[in-house]
């Protein structure tokens, strides 16, 4: 008979924990699903500028791929690669 009751409150025992947990978990998200943000505001960004020195520094050499002339240190793009000379020449 002992075992019996020791059995059936670690019965009632888990029941109330597992109720404890679900009232809590629904808690939970209740609050993070329910929390009012501060409205996001768009962060005006301007274009950062290279100084001369990088500039210089960043050209890339023939055979590099590039987007146009002002990237390349021959200052000729062609089909997205920095080119010797001109197809005229």
């Amino acid at each position: 008979m002992e075992t019996a009751g020791l059995v059936l409150l670690f019965f009632v025992f888990c029941l109330f924990f597992f109720v404890c947990l679900v009232f809590f978990v629904r808690i939970t998200l209740f609050q993070t699903l329910c929390a009012s943000l501060p409205p996001r505001q768009p962060q005006l960004s301007r274009q950062r500028r290279m100084t001369p020195f990088w500039r210089g520094v960043s050209l890339r050499p023939v055979g590099a791929s590039c987007r146009d002339n002002s990237e390349c240190i021959t200052m000729l793009c062609r089909k997205n690669r920095c080119f010797l000379r001109t197809a005229s020449e």
